[in-house]
């Protein structure tokens, strides 16, 4: 017995591999001169060592084995070769081994055999065909492989179709899209046969890319019949022509993609990036209203002492000032939704919040819709503002009540969930504590859903609803870091769902009400810096009225050359100023007279965070409001 692997150090992939079996060495010997140069060559005298080389070399393209070998025959070899191998193989035989020849075609399936002493060239051109039909049939196993792998395993429905639109090939994705019981039952046959009129855009798309020749990519809304699709649905479809070698478009590809997770991520972004720049443009509004509020209702403060025995003129500047007072109510909801407003946020009972609201729901709801609730023992604590949370709820109640003119039931409940993935950008993995408040009401349609976060949107009568309630809310969960869901079907009542954030920490006591404090009775010296003169001159007559001697700026800069001047007790300053603005001027004034106390007064948060360290006051204030500053600020431990 004789065994040896020869050839120069060319790669496998390159070089084609041998396997040459032979009980006389001699054999053995010249097989291997004569195929060396072309081929990697593996021999061996014995047939059941044979059998281990193929069972351990998966890449033997050819077996050339002789008949006559002792233990096992050559046709046996061979048919026990082909259960373990798809290599090609070629029987050398004697001119007297017809009848071996006959057993190993049907029972090895041999492509060939030569005859010894054989001629060499005849031998190299039988091994050269038979390596490549063993390379072609392998590439086109692979290649199958490969087509069967991306039909069975891809997320996209994928056919081939002949020119007559006929499918040849198909993934299970794409029978389930034509509502076909299975793949077999689409071979052969049209999308027409199986879907009808509604096949005529498909196969009227794919005539144009086999007429074109080139490859088209269309987006379509609806997806196909599959299980009584109704909700709202794209897919993307790519139409691919395959040419023959001669070029003529003899195949069509066509791949189909859901893309309807895409397309909604896209309209959640989309209204988010609206959300965003309406923000912009509520804070700047409420901006200007607060300083408008603040000259109104100072004003008329100022005004009503003058006019106390004057009873109708008393009653109709009160009117007056209660109007202006729910005005600055309705600046504080746009704030709010457009993130501009500082919420006061604390570790808060979702419970303890909703249980509190007893009465207040009661009066607010009317004997004619009931309350019930379904709280959950263990709701996660949330870190939030708990005022603004109550107005939040109190708002979507009122919803539900609206939405039922003959009565019905409205249901808070709290409960506790884990996110571990989300399509909403707005909802982060994490955990989280929800309230569902849910209605048995008319419901809202779907063309208006999309658009129930719009601030100023609303589909009351004039008069009825300002329009910023949801927009509130959206902009106290997104200031938490939670987020707003609402499901809803006509007829059938609405669900609104608020995601808050879990926190871990303990739960806070509420703030207990101080008494309002009482202005230093010490004369002071106060500068009042503002660049609103209606809101200037209202602050500086408070301050007069207090008892305090006031001097009014128009700006910072003007401030400045007062303070180095003439003392001063305590600087008061708007927040948004031209130039100089109300932070510039306080840490200037910080960094030359650390010891002068400063009010900042703001209309609206800042793009510029306040530093936590500063006091301020926000706009419109009433005089009490602006006495209990002074005073705080004023008092030696102030």
């Amino acid at each position: 017995m004789t065994m040896g692997v020869t050839g120069k150090a060319s790669p496998p992939t390159v070089r084609g591999t041998i396997l040459a079996v032979d009980d006389e060495p001699d054999i053995l010997v010249a097989l291997e001169d004569l195929f060396e140069d072309e081929y990697r060559v593996i021999t061996t005298s014995r047939p059941a060592e044979a059998l281990e080389l193929i069972a351990a070399e998966p890449d033997i393209d050819v077996i050339l084995s002789d008949q006559r070998m002792p233990g096992l025959t050559g046709d046996a070899l061979l048919a026990r070769a082909r259960e373990i191998s798809d290599a090609q193989s070629i029987l050398l035989t004697g001119y007297a081994d017809i009848s071996a020849v006959v057993s190993a075609l049907n029972r090895g399936g041999i492509t060939g055999y030569i005859t010894k002493p054989w001629d060499p060239a005849l031998l190299r051109n039988a091994v050269r065909s038979a390596y490549e039909r063993h390379r072609l049939a392998r590439e086109l196993a692979t290649e199958r492989a490969l087509l069967r792998g991306l039909l069975d395993h891809s997320g996209d429905a994928i056919a081939f179709k002949d020119t007559d639109g006929r499918f040849l090939r198909l993934n299970a994705r794409m029978a389930e899209r034509l509502g076909a019981p299975s793949i077999e039952a689409c071979l052969g046959r049209t999308e027409a046969a199986l879907l009808g009129a509604d096949a005529e855009a498909a196969e009227a798309a794919d005539r144009a890319a086999i007429e074109s020749g080139a490859p088209t990519e269309i987006t379509a809304a609806g997806g196909g019949p599959e299980a009584g699709q109704t909700r709202e649905s794209w897919n993307q479809v790519t139409r691919v022509p395959i040419r023959d070698p001669a070029g003529a478009v003899v195949h069509l590809a066509v791949i189909e993609r859901d893309i309807t997770e895409q397309r909604l991520l896209e309209r959640r972004l989309r209204q988010a990036d609206k959300m965003q720049a309406l923000g912009t443009l509520a804070g700047g509004v409420a901006h200007d209203f607060n300083n408008l509020l603040t000259a109104i209702l100072g004003s008329l403060e100022l005004a009503l002492p003058k006019v106390a025995g004057d009873a109708r003129l008393t009653r109709l500047m009160t009117n007056a000032a209660q109007a202006a007072q729910r005005g600055a109510a309705l600046t504080k909801r746009l704030l709010t939704f457009s993130h501009r407003r500082d919420l006061q946020a604390r570790v808060v009972d979702l419970n303890a919040v909703i249980l509190g609201m007893d009465d207040l729901l009661g009066r607010s709801l009317g004997g004619f819709v009931q309350v019930e609730r379904a709280l959950s023992d263990d709701v996660w604590p949330v870190k939030v503002d708990p005022d603004q949370l109550e107005l939040a709820i109190l708002n979507l109640c009122i919803n539900g009540r609206d939405a039922m003119p003959e009565g019905g039931v409205v249901a808070l409940a709290t409960r506790n969930e884990t996110v571990r993935a989300s399509s909403d950008p707005n909802l982060k993995p994490g955990d989280y504590a929800v309230i569902a408040i849910r209605d048995t009401g008319t419901g809202i349609p779907p063309e208006i859903l999309g658009r129930v976060f719009e601030p100023f949107f609303t589909t009351k009568g004039v008069g009825q609803g300002t329009g910023l309630g949801l927009a509130m809310v959206f902009g106290l969960v997104q200031q938490s870091g939670g987020t707003i869901r609402i499901e809803s079907e006509v007829g059938h009542g609405t669900t609104v769902l608020l995601y808050l954030p879990r926190s871990h920490e303990a739960v806070e006591a509420g703030p207990v009400a101080a008494s309002t404090p009482v202005p230093a009775p010490r004369r002071a010296r106060i500068l009042v810096v503002d660049d609103d003169p209606q809101v200037r001159h209202v602050t500086a007559s408070f301050l007069n009225g207090f008892g305090y001697d006031e001097t009014a700026v128009p700006s910072g800069e003007a401030a400045l050359e007062r303070l180095e001047t003439a003392r001063f007790d305590l600087v008061v300053a708007d927040l948004a100023m031209p130039g100089m603005s109300g932070i510039d001027l306080a840490e200037a004034v910080r960094g030359r007279w650390p010891a002068l106390p400063f009010l900042l007064v703001t209309g609206h948060a800042e793009a510029v965070r306040i530093p936590p360290d500063f006091s301020v006051l926000e706009k419109p204030f009433l005089s009490a409001d602006l006495a209990a500053r002074v005073a705080a600020l004023l008092a030696p431990e102030g």
